[in-house]
C-alpha cells in the first residue's frame, strides 16, 4: 500500500488474529506498561529541565525578564513539534513518533549544556525549545493508551499514562543539588549539571518505547473492523462524522488550562527567591505542583468515566481559579504559594485529563492523531506564549497582577466551556462516547 494512512508496518499484527477481544485486552496492558515506563523516564527528563530552565536563563542572560523564556521555548518546542510527530504517527504507527521525538530530545539536552558552557542564553534557550519535545512525547503517549482502549475505560487508561509521568516528573526538581555534583565534576556550570540527568533519561525513553510497543497500538486499532463499542472486540470506530465546532472548543478550554499553569509555574522560582525563598524551597515547591498535576490524575480519569466528561472539565477550571486567587493573596508566604501551585496543578490534571478523552471521542478513528496533533500543539503554543508573557506581566506587577491576568485567561474558558457543554449534553456521560452536535 502507498500513501499517508494506509501505510502500515509489521509491528501491526494481522486483525484475523486478534479478533479475540482477550487478545486485545492484553495487547492493551502491555501497551499501558510500556507507555507508562517510556513516560515515567520522559517526565524525569521534563521535570529536570524546568526546574532550573528559568534561573540557568536568568544566571546565563542576567535578565531577570528573560527567564520567562525557559517555559516559552520549552512550550513553543512540544508546539512545533505536536502536528509533525502526529504525521509520523499517521503514516508510521505510535512507536516511531515516541521514538522520534525522544532522540530530538536527547539532542536539545546537550545543546543546552553546551549553551550553559559557553555563556550564550539564545544557544541556551534553543537547547530546552529541543528538550520541549519530551513534552509534546509525553503528550502523544496519553492519546497512544486510548487507541485500543474500550469506550467505558478510555480516560481510566489514558489517566494512568499521565500518572505514570509522577514519579520522573516530582523527582526532576529536586536534582539541582545531584546536578551540582555532576555538572562540577564535569566542569559545567552547576545548574547544567540537571541536563545529563534529563539526556539520560531520554535516551532510556527512546529504548523502552523502540523496543516495547510491538505491536504498534494505532496499527493495530486500524487493522481491527469499526466495530459497535458495545461488540466483543471493544475498539469502537469512533462517531461517524466530527463535530468540528465541539472539537475546537475543546481544544481551546484545554489550551487555555495550560496557559494558565505555565504562567503561574514559570514565575514562581523567582518569586519565591524575591521573598528569601532557597534553590530547595523552590524544588519542594515545583515538586509538589507536578505532584498535582499528575497523582491524582487517575482519580480524575474514573470521575471523568462515571459523572461524565464535561463535569470533570468545568471542575478543573474551578479549581484553576481557587489556585489563581490563592495565589494573589500568597504574598511573601511559601506555604501559601505551595498551596495555590498544588491547587494549580490538580485543576490543570482535571481539565486535560477529562478534555483528551472527550477529544477522542468526538473525532472519528481515522481523524484522530490528527486532531490529537492539533491539540497538542495549540496546546503547547499557548503554554509558549504565557511563558512568553509571564516574565513582562511578571515584571509590571509581579506575582499577584500575574494572578489577576490568569484568572481573566479562565474566565474565557469557561465562556467556551459553555457552548461545548450544551453541544456535549446528554451523549458525554458515563462510560458513553459522545455523539457529535449534542441533543441536536
Amino acid at each position: 500500500m502507498s500513501g499517508g494512512t494506509q501505510q502500515t508496518s509489521s509491528a501491526a499484527p494481522d486483525a484475523g488474529a486478534i479478533l479475540d477481544p482477550g487478545a486485545v485486552a492484553r495487547i492493551q496492558r502491555r501497551t499501558l506498561w510500556v507507555l507508562a515506563a517510556g513516560t515515567l523516564l520522559g517526565g524525569l527528563g521534563v521535570g529536570a529541565a524546568l526546574s532550573v530552565g528559568a534561573l540557568l536563563l536568568a544566571q546565563v542572560s542576567g535578565n531577570d525578564a528573560i527567564s520567562g523564556l525557559a517555559s516559552a521555548v520549552f512550550n513553543a518546542g512540544a508546539a512545533a513539534a505536536g502536528i509533525p510527530l502526529a504525521r509520523v504517527a499517521m503514516r508510521h504507527g505510535r512507536r516511531r513518533a515516541l521514538v522520534t521525538g525522544s532522540i530530538v530530545a536527547m539532542f536539545g539536552a546537550l545543546v543546552a549544556i553546551f549553551g550553559a558552557v559557553i555563556s550564550v542564553w539564545w544557544v541556551l534557550a534553543a537547547g530546552l525549545a529541543a528538550l520541549g519535545v519530551a513534552s509534546a512525547v509525553q503528550l502523544l503517549s496519553r492519546f497512544a493508551a486510548a487507541d485500543l482502549a474500550r469506550p467505558e475505560n478510555r480516560a481510566r487508561d489514558l489517566s494512568l499514562v499521565v500518572w505514570s509521568i509522577t514519579v520522573g516528573a516530582v523527582v526532576g526538581p529536586n536534582l539541582i543539588g545531584p546536578g551540582a555534583v555532576v555538572g562540577s565534576a564535569l566542569g559545567i556550570a552547576p545548574l547544567a549539571g540537571v541536563f545529563v540527568f534529563a539526556f539520560i533519561a531520554q535516551v532510556l525513553a527512546a529504548i523502552v518505547n523502540a523496543v516495547g510497543l510491538r505491536p504498534d497500538p494505532l496499527l493495530t486499532a486500524r487493522a481491527l473492523p469499526q466495530a459497535d463499542p458495545t461488540g466483543p472486540i471493544g475498539v469502537d470506530g469512533g462517531s461517524a462524522r466530527g463535530d468540528r465546532v465541539a472539537q475546537i472548543l475543546t481544544i481551546v478550554v484545554i489550551a487555555i488550562a495550560q496557559a494558565v499553569m505555565v504562567a503561574l509555574m514559570a514565575m514562581t522560582p523567582l518569586h519565591l527567591m524575591h521573598h528569601e525563598g532557597t534553590p530547595e524551597i523552590v524544588g519542594i515547591t515545583l515538586s509538589l505542583h507536578i505532584a498535582g498535576m499528575y497523582a491524582l490524575s487517575p482519580v480524575f480519569g474514573l470521575l471523568a468515566s462515571r459523572i461524565g466528561r464535561i463535569p470533570v472539565v468545568a471542575t478543573g477550571l474551578v479549581i484553576l481559579l481557587g489556585s489563581a486567587a490563592l495565589a494573589y493573596f500568597a504574598g511573601a508566604s511559601h506555604v501559601l504559594v505551595q498551596i495555590a501551585l498544588v491547587l494549580l496543578g490538580l485543576g490543570w490534571s482535571a481539565v486535560t485529563v477529562a478534555g483528551a478523552a472527550l477529544l477522542t471521542e468526538l473525532t472519528p478513528r481515522a481523524e484522530r492523531p490528527r486532531w490529537q496533533g492539533r491539540s497538542d500543539t495549540f496546546m503547547s503554543a499557548s503554554g509558549a506564549v504565557a511563558g512568553a508573557l509571564s516574565g513582562l506581566v511578571f515584571a509590571v506587577g509581579d506575582f499577584p497582577f500575574l494572578a489577576v491576568v490568569s484568572a481573566l485567561m479562565l474566565a474565557i474558558g469557561a465562556i467556551a466551556a459553555v457552548p461545548l457543554a450544551l453541544r456535549s449534553r446528554g451523549t458525554a456521560g458515563p462510560g458513553r462516547a459522545p455523539q457529535p452536535g449534542g441533543t441536536r
